[in-house]
């Protein structure tokens, strides 16, 4: 999924960030951290990295305002922190008429930070290990750009709409706080039916509604998907499902530990999202709310 070579963005939608002092990830406090941590442990984080609030290693986050050499939709094709920009402007498009239109609620857009080493969040402290994130406490998303050099280690897709899905995915969790249904996810209570794969999959096909009609309309400023670029974005989410990282870490496949899904859940949840674009399809809560 590329960029319109001709839209050139009004003004910054994401800031540069880093810096933060050195400590371990903020466990407590809520969703927040869970999200975090649950990531963090299903990308292979070193549990040791963890730790309370009150141990946080001191630092402020040192933000470099502006993102001065991302003005176009050319600047996005290539260069992967526009991408993540970029990304952001088309989901607030999509979201700002799609979540008043299927559920009656105003869209409020979330923050957008891009890291290099470390940061500070409103959910603790965060590096590139931790992969990306959405913290509830800031209502920010939070990523590192190294953090696509591995998911294409894992086995994700190298398109640009693998990357895009994910930053569509923690924008959905962001929907999920306006709607909410994000403190129900809990990774102290994991398994295949639990509500931690519940959220972690409506997130994925939530990431498929946007793709549904990032390239529509007359604001759209995607140009029109191909068959490759779905395909990418699916290799992506089976890479992260909770089995295929079980089986890369030479353990056993353990179904009562999952937080995310299985691999062919995960690409199920983005592909039916992707077809219909129905929210109604992405109800994994059974809430029965949308139209």
């Amino acid at each position: 999924m590329t960029f319109r070579s001709d839209f050139r963005k009004s003004g910054d939608r994401a800031r540069r960030g880093g810096g933060g002092g050195r400590g371990g990830i903020a466990v407590g406090g809520g969703i927040g951290g869970l999200l975090m941590v649950g990531l963090f442990l299903l990308l292979g984080g070193d549990p040791s990295q963890l730790q309370q609030p009150s141990q946080q290693g001191g630092g402020q986050r040192q933000t470099q305002q502006g993102m001065d050499h991302c003005q176009t939709g050319e600047d996005a094709n290539n260069n992967v922190d526009c991408r993540i920009e970029f990304t952001g402007i088309s989901v607030d498009r999509v979201w700002e008429e799609q979540l008043p239109a299927q559920a009656g609620i105003a869209y409020q857009a979330p923050g957008i930070e891009i890291f290099s080493g470390s940061t500070q969040s409103g959910c603790g402290y965060a590096s590139a290990s931790t992969g990306p994130f959405y913290c509830p406490a800031d209502e920010y998303s939070y990523y590192d750009v190294s953090f696509f050099d591995q998911l294409e280690r894992m086995g994700g897709g190298d398109g640009p709409l693998a990357q895009q899905y994910v930053v569509a995915h923690e924008f959905a969790h962001h929907i999920q706080k306006l709607e909410g249904t994000l403190g129900r996810s809990n990774y102290n209570d994991p398994g295949p039916d639990s509500d931690a794969v519940k959220v972690e999959l409506q997130a994925d096909c939530y990431a498929g509604i946007w793709a549904h009609f990032a390239d529509k309309g007359p604001d759209a400023i995607i140009e029109p998907l191909t068959d490759q670029q779905v395909a990418d974005a699916l290799q992506t989410a089976r890479a992260i499902g909770d089995d295929t990282i079980q089986g890369h870490s030479g353990g056993e496949i353990r179904p009562d530990l999952w937080t995310h899904g299985s691999a062919e859940q995960r690409a199920d949840a983005f592909l039916t999202g992707y077809k219909t674009g129905k929210m109604a399809q992405c109800d994994t809560l059974e809430r029965g709310v949308y139209s």
